[in-house]
């Protein structure tokens, strides 16, 4: 699939060779050319000044000829002289969200340069239309990817790419003809499609009363998310407090939960909760797609919002449990492994975490501390747990939590999963992978139970090494050689002189352990949190008997000043499971050409 990038590149390249055969004629000939060109002058004290100005007079141009096609505005404004007004203002306004990307290729010339300086700016008619060309590529692109990620039931991800292609879809002049083909092959009109299908998948989320917790000035609700029936792992909603809307929470495996503070509290018998579509936050990844949103009005969809009965009732109960047979032994006597989860769940609802310290080993005891103080975490009650063997030890899976953070708008739900060493300490913990990610190992049934659970505790840890920022265990399971490549999408700061203004760049760097090691340190300290999430996965080994795991994984990564979403590929020794060893580690933004990922047979 050709790259958004590498279109606007295409896009430049016509320009620029179009510009080339008018170059030969001078300024006042294609000023006198009407039928033929679109230009736009300008002057100022600086270059930069004089070409924002020519661009804001081409684009008034340009809003003319194209007002006619901008069809669906004409309904939101009436036909009297202030408001036809304010129907042009709008277009030239929307217009302009072009002028970041494809206007600037447009060929310049420079009349006079600083300090007094005069640019002229032009595009020929007839190649009006390529400027709005890569907008619609992205806008099909944000469809094929909402349709996918549906599919893969990350709800949360297909509504946001929705959202964003009617977004981008109402700033384009061909708004009401573009069509896309569903998967029947019938051909639909976009403009009505989109919502369409965005509602169809809001009445297919259902939120249920699964329980509650009750203090003297504070009451929890606890839900069960689902979609078509099955729970709910990719989506994100807020819930009206009685003051305003709160925070952002992140369903977990179709666990969510409200919380009302008051004296009041008590009294809630109902709630109303929004599940969230725009992403304005992710959205400032992308330039041109920011500039749109905060220029297009926001689009309401009434079906978002739910109201929550607090009471049981027959549905209420949420999906059944699936039953996945996984091969993997179970303790046949948990029953002292579940009295020290209870034992931890009462230290953390009161407060009182010293009073288990004895449950741990030294170090063990550290990493429950750096859990406790990773958010204001709190306890979610769960009735399922399961107690796994692993060698000499077991895994208590699990106990989940909530977390929130005072300088974020965000909150996570956790899986805590626990490790008893063979003398029934806990020796560490670690964020247990979603239902998706844990099914896709545990099912390889070709597989031994050992293996198995060795990649999943090595997956887990390594997620959870990054939340709790232990640096020193980061440290230990990257070889002295390891190829590392990390990745980053950078926002470009507008300048008018810059071919990449608009564009999403993503700026890879190829590291020592060192670097990476030193950089990472940086990082820890400049971010209040750091969530991983592990969704898409695919694991194989490295030949027949051997411990060399290649691991390509869809990556959700939040933090407090940073966000991404790519895919991580994990070359890893697992040999001695108390020692992984990390050879490779490489981060691309978007799968290549058929679907591809870094993999084993590139190292």
């Amino acid at each position: 699939m050709t790259s958004y990038f590498t279109k606007a590149l295409l896009t430049f390249s016509l320009l620029i060779g179009i510009s080339i055969i008018a170059e030969a004629q001078t300024v006042e000939q294609i000023k006198a050319d009407r039928a033929n060109y679109l230009w736009g002058e300008g002057s100022g004290t600086t270059l930069r000044k004089a070409d924002n100005e020519a661009l804001q007079m081409l684009i008034s141009q340009i809003s003319v000829q194209v007002e006619s096609k901008f069809k669906h505005f004409v309904e939101e404004e009436s036909s009297d002289d202030q408001d036809d007004y304010k129907f042009e203002e709008k277009v030239k306004s929307v217009v302009n969200t072009y002028s970041n990307a494809t206007l600037h290729n447009t060929e310049r010339i420079v009349i006079s340069n600083e300090p007094d300086a005069k640019v002229f700016r032009y595009i020929e008619r007839e190649n009006v239309e390529k400027v709005f060309e890569n907008r619609k590529d992205k806008i099909y692109d944000f469809v094929d990817n909402a349709n996918k990620a549906i599919r893969d039931t990350r709800i949360g991800d297909g509504l946001r790419y929705y959202y964003w292609a009617l977004t981008l879809l109402k700033s384009h002049p061909d708004c009401n003809e573009l069509r896309y083909e569903d998967k029947k092959g019938e051909k639909r009109v976009l403009i009505s499609w989109i919502p369409m299908r965005m509602n169809e998948v809001f009445s297919n989320i259902t939120f249920r009363f699964a329980g509650k917790e009750e203090k003297e000035t504070m009451k929890r609700i606890f839900l069960n998310v689902t979609y078509k029936g099955e729970p709910v792992s990719n989506l994100d909603y807020s819930y009206w407090d009685g003051r305003d809307w709160s925070n952002l929470i992140n369903v977990k495996d179709g666990r969510g939960f409200l919380e009302y503070y008051g004296v009041a509290a008590k009294e809630k018998k109902k709630g109303r909760v929004k599940v969230e579509y725009i992403y304005e936050t992710q959205a400032n990844i992308d330039n041109e797609l920011k500039t749109v949103i905060d220029k297009i009005d926001a689009i309401p969809f009434r079906k978002s919002y739910y109201k929550i009965r607090f009471e049981k009732t027959r549905k209420a109960e949420g999906p059944k449990k699936e039953e996945v047979k996984t091969g993997i032994s179970e303790v046949s006597e948990p029953a002292e492994y579940r009295s020290a989860l209870e034992k931890i769940q009462k230290a953390i609802d009161e407060k009182q975490y010293n009073s288990v310290k004895d449950l741990f080993t030294e170090s063990g005891y550290k990493m429950f501390q750096k859990l406790i103080e990773y958010g204001n975490a709190k306890i979610i009650p769960d009735s399922g747990k399961t107690f796994y063997k692993f060698k000499d030890e077991v895994m208590a899976r699990s106990l989940p939590m909530s977390f929130s953070f005072k300088n974020n708008h965000q909150k996570f739900v956790e899986d805590v999963v626990y490790h008893f060493n063979k003398d029934k300490k806990i020796e560490s913990l670690s964020f247990g992978l979603s239902k998706d990610a844990l099914k896709s190992i545990i099912e390889k049934e070709v597989w031994k139970e050992v293996d198995r659970m060795v990649l999943i505790n090595f997956l887990e840890h390594y997620k959870t090494a990054y939340a709790l920022k232990r640096l020193n265990y980061i440290e230990s399971i990257f070889a002295d050689d390891a190829l590392i490549i990390t990745g980053e999408v950078v926002k470009v700061k507008p300048n008018a002189d810059s071919r990449f203004h608009n564009n999403r760049i993503v700026r890879y760097n190829r590291q020592s352990k060192q670097e990476y090691i030193r950089n990472l340190k940086y990082s820890f300290q400049s971010k209040e949190y750091i969530n991983i999430q592990f969704e898409e996965s695919e694991v194989r080994k490295g030949g027949k008997g051997d411990n060399i795991y290649g691991i390509q994984i869809k990556q959700n990564y939040h933090s407090s000043n940073y966000g991404d979403q790519g895919y991580l590929f994990l070359m890893a020794d697992l040999k001695n499971p108390q020692k992984p060893v990390i050879h490779v580690r490489t981060w691309q933004p978007t799968k290549g050409k058929k679907d591809s990922i870094y993999g084993l047979s590139d190292f």
